[in-house]
């Protein structure tokens, strides 16, 4: 725990039973010179719970904060969609009332009772053992319906984060939708994914109501089960005003962070699913960063395997390959036959499960991972391009390259010509993903940026998908002008891209 939210959590006891010493003792002897006392002790509780307040507040900022940045640099070395995304937003601001006020109220059940037991002790022992044999009953009807409330929430998450990373994915592929005219099926496809979220949120706030109910009720009769006695001997003479006061005024609080504690655990409940999920994310096998530094030449794939997280099925099975230095690869196979994956091993996004990748005889796993990204330039299917000039977006690769490199990039991708029309050339801004440009022109920019890079082994993940005849044919100009004299994968289905490979890998569930 918190070395400060210990003491200031002690602080809040010390002050609850000074408070009710005072309150006692001003009622019972009509004491008009402890109220003055009385009055500090308030105002210095009430500092104290904001010092913790704010305390707690900073603290749950930090560690969101660090969280945030942990998984952004995870997102550098894996894939990333929609439900990343979620995760990066939505998700994280959960654990505000989590870090915010689970934990420090944890801190404060374990804390305050004892010194509140203590004093109960010392103004009468019947009180406390009362008090000290129901307390337990609060954490016990708290963690039976908590289980309840983890798994609700988990499902609440789970579909928020699906509706979240669909929602995003639609965003993103909306022209096409358009084009296709299916915005209305999948209008409806969120809908239903909303609606499931709407009932899953209520069943949670039903259970959260069932709680409180549940919580309220035993603090009452446990309450009860003290105040009734007390009243009782107080007719009978057989205990003071004073320490009565002190009993009744202390019981409660006594009690009061084990309620807030049920109340906190269902407002935190989200952020400890989403911190399960991002520690599940971090714990993902990341490339190994080693100091090796190699220099391209035969690349071997030695019996790999890949298995992706909660999937039964490898991606690749005991996949086998040697590419020849300045040799050129067509990768072919049906969807979901592990072509991407491929290409994600060499760039260190994912790494085996078994076998090795030997780059010129050197273990990939020992080779530092910007060093060998260097020797790298990857064209995706959808290449992104960032919201910044078309010469910002080419230099991505290599930010020192000359103009006169630029425009010869631009030339050799077949760019040049629609650069030219453009307004500002190549000062036009886009818009992000390249908004205003067709998937042709993205995609020559795209090859433009990695011939620009001159990097020795190229990846090129279906370039020419979605494309029409024309823009095809351009692209594959551009990419056999690019491939010369260098070593690539291409990932390719249609026959005019697969023609400028040497020879062909298909992939079919996995395997060579």
């Amino acid at each position: 725990m918190n070395p400060a939210r210990i003491v200031l959590v002690a602080a809040q006891g010390i002050l609850i039973v000074v408070q009710a010493e005072l309150l006692a003792r001003a009622i019972a002897h009509l004491d008009p010179l402890v109220l003055p006392w009385l009055a500090v002790t308030v105002a210095a509780r009430a500092v104290v719970s904001w010092a913790y307040s704010l305390h707690n507040q900073r603290g749950a900022a930090k560690r969101k904060a660090d969280l945030r940045v942990e998984l952004l640099r995870r997102a550098e070395s894996r894939p990333s969609g929609g439900e990343f995304a979620t995760l990066l937003t939505k998700g994280l601001d959960a654990l505000d009332p989590y870090y915010g006020g689970y934990v420090p109220q944890l801190t404060a059940a374990v804390v305050i009772p004892p010194i509140v037991l203590l004093r109960l002790g010392f103004a009468d022992l019947t009180s406390m053992v009362i008090v000290l044999v129901t307390l337990p009953l609060v954490p016990v009807f708290g963690a039976l319906i908590g289980l309840r409330t983890r798994d609700v929430t988990e499902r609440q998450w789970e579909m928020l984060n699906r509706l979240g990373g669909h929602f995003r994915d639609v965003v993103v592929g909306l022209p096409t939708l358009r084009a296709f005219n299916r915005t209305e099926h999948q209008a409806g496809v969120i809908r239903t994914m909303a609606d499931a979220h709407r009932q899953v949120t209520m069943g949670a706030l039903r259970v959260a109501f069932l709680s409180g109910l549940v919580l309220e009720l035993v603090c009452s009769l446990a309450v009860a089960l003290v105040a009734v006695p007390i009243g009782l001997r107080l007719l009978d003479g057989g205990m003071s005003l004073e320490a009565a006061l002190v009993v009744l005024v202390l019981t409660p609080e006594a009690f009061l962070p084990l309620r807030a504690l049920g109340t906190r655990f269902h407002a935190g409940a989200e952020g400890l699913a989403v911190l399960a999920r991002a520690e599940r994310v971090l714990a993902e096998p990341r490339p190994r960063r080693g100091k090796t530094t190699t220099v391209l030449g035969e690349i071997r794939l030695d019996d790999v395997t890949v298995t992706y997280p909660g999937r039964s099925r490898p991606a690749l099975h005991r996949v086998s390959l040697v590419v020849e230095p300045g040799e050129r690869v067509a990768v072919t196979g049906p969807s979901g036959a592990g072509k991407s994956t491929l290409l994600h091993l060499l760039l260190g996004f994912v790494t085996p499960d078994s076998g090795r990748i030997l780059v010129n005889g050197v273990d990939l796993a020992d080779v530092d991972l910007h060093h060998w990204r260097r020797e790298l330039a990857w064209v995706p299917q959808s290449p992104h391009l960032f919201a910044m000039s078309i010469a910002d977006n080419l230099r991505l690769g290599l930010p020192d390259a000359s103009d006169d490199a630029l425009r010869a990039a631009a030339h050799a991708a077949g760019a040049e010509e629609f650069i030219a029309e453009l307004r500002d050339g190549y000062d036009t801004v886009l818009g992000e993903r390249g908004t205003g440009l067709s998937s042709g022109q993205r995609q020559r920019l795209a090859l433009a940026r990695a011939y620009l890079r001159d990097a020795p082994l190229v990846l090129l993940d279906e370039p020419t998908a979605r494309l029409d005849p024309r823009s095809e044919s351009a692209i594959v100009t551009a990419a056999e002008s690019l491939l010369v004299g260098r070593t690539s994968l291409i990932v390719a289905h249609r026959p005019a891209l697969r023609a400028l490979a040497d020879r062909t890998l298909h992939l079919h569930q996995g395997r060579a």
